[in-house]
C-alpha cells in the first residue's frame, strides 16, 4: 500500500524571492514545511546561485504549473568578459581567457543576433538528459558531451549597465527552456572576448514579480501561521493568459467529473483552450467546442 503523504490540503501560489545557495527543490521543500502543505511544486528551475522569483504552487494550483512555465520570464544578469568557464558561470573553472574587450556599441550590435527565435545549446552543466542521464552528472565526471541545440524565443535582450570594462549587465525577456548561462557563453564567443555569468536574478515570471516575493527570513518567521497563509495567491492567477468562460453549478459538477459541459464564453473560438469558472473559482481547463468546454484538467471544489 502506498504511503499517504502528510500535510494540509492547501491550494494557491506563493512567490519566493530565492536567495543564492539553495536549489529549487530545497525551496519547494521549505515552503511545503512552512505551510504544512501536502503537495507543492515549482514553476521553472533556478540555478542554486541564482536569485529572484521562484513561484511555488500548492495543492490544486500544481495543476496550473504548465501555464506559468510556458509564460515569458525576465532576467537581469551580469556577464564577466574575458573568461569562459566549464559551467558558464562563476562557480566553474576557467577554461579559456581573452584580453579583448569590446565597446558598448559592439556589444549592443551583437545582442541583435540573440533576439527572436534562436537556437541554443544548453550548458554542459545542465539538467538536460543525455541517454537518460542528467548532463551535469556526466560533466562532473569530466565527460564532454554533444548536446543538441534547441529553439528559444527571446523577446528582448538589452545592455543596461557597464560597471567597468570587464563586466556588463543585461536584461532579457524570454520563453521557457532558456539558459542565461548559455547566452553569456555564446555572446562572449560572438564578440571574441569570451564570457560567463557572474550574477543572475529572475525579476518576474509570467504573472509573478520579485516585488511580491517572500524571503527565507519571512518563511521562517511566519511558518505555520495564518500570516503566511494570507500571502497565498489564488490558483486562478496562473490562468490569466487564458480566456475565461463561466458556467452554472450543473456544468461545474459535470466538468469536475471530467465530462464536457455548456459554458458561456466571449471572444473564444472553436478549438481554443480556455478555463471555466463558477462563482469566481476555477473549475476546469480544456478545449472550447460548440458551446461546451471539454476538460483536460479539473480542479476540486472548495
Amino acid at each position: 500500500m502506498a504511503r499517504r503523504r502528510k500535510g494540509r490540503d492547501i491550494s494557491g501560489w506563493l512567490v519566493v524571492d530565492k536567495p543564492a545557495g539553495p536549489s529549487s527543490t530545497q525551496v519547494v521543500n521549505k515552503v511545503r514545511w512552512a505551510l504544512g502543505a501536502k503537495k507543492a511544486g515549482h514553476a521553472g528551475t533556478l540555478d542554486p546561485e541564482a536569485t529572484g522569483v521562484l513561484a511555488i504552487a500548492l495543492g490544486e494550483a500544481t495543476k496550473t504549473i504548465p501555464f506559468v512555465t510556458d509564460a515569458l520570464k525576465a532576467y537581469r544578469f551580469t556577464v564577466t568578459l574575458g573568461a569562459e568557464t566549464n559551467t558558464d558561470d562563476a562557480e566553474g573553472e576557467v577554461v579559456k581567457r581573452s584580453d579583448l574587450r569590446p565597446s558598448d556599441e559592439e556589444i549592443k550590435e551583437a545582442l541583435h543576433g540573440f533576439v527572436g527565435e534562436i537556437m541554443q545549446v544548453p550548458p554542459q552543466f545542465s539538467a538536460v538528459k543525455i541517454d537518460g542521464e542528467r548532463a551535469y552528472k556526466r560533466a562532473r565526471d569530466g565527460e564532454e558531451m554533444e548536446i543538441a541545440a534547441r529553439p528559444l524565443w527571446v523577446e528582448e535582450l538589452t545592455l543596461v549597465d557597464r560597471e567597468d570594462p570587464d563586466h556588463v549587465t543585461l536584461e532579457m525577456v524570454c520563453g521557457k527552456g532558456g539558459y542565461v548561462r548559455a547566452i553569456a557563453r555564446d555572446l562572449g564567443r560572438a564578440l571574441g572576448c569570451l564570457g560567463h555569468v557572474r550574477e543572475l536574478r529572475r525579476t518576474w515570471s509570467g504573472p509573478f514579480d520579485a516585488a511580491e516575493g517572500v524571503s527565507f527570513e519571512t518563511l521562517d518567521a511566519e511558518a505555520r501561521t495564518e500570516a503566511l497563509d494570507a500571502r497565498l495567491m489564488p490558483l486562478e492567477i496562473a490562468l490569466a493568459d487564458l480566456p475565461e468562460a463561466r458556467c452554472d453549478s450543473a456544468s461545474a459538477s459535470s466538468l469536475r467529473n471530467g465530462n464536457p459541459a455548456p459554458v458561456i464564453a466571449r471572444d473564444v473560438e472553436f478549438g481554443d483552450t480556455c478555463w471555466a469558472s463558477f462563482e469566481g473559482q476555477a473549475v476546469a481547463v480544456g478545449q472550447y467546442r460548440g458551446g461546451a468546454l471539454h476538460p483536460s484538467r479539473v480542479f476540486a471544489g472548495a
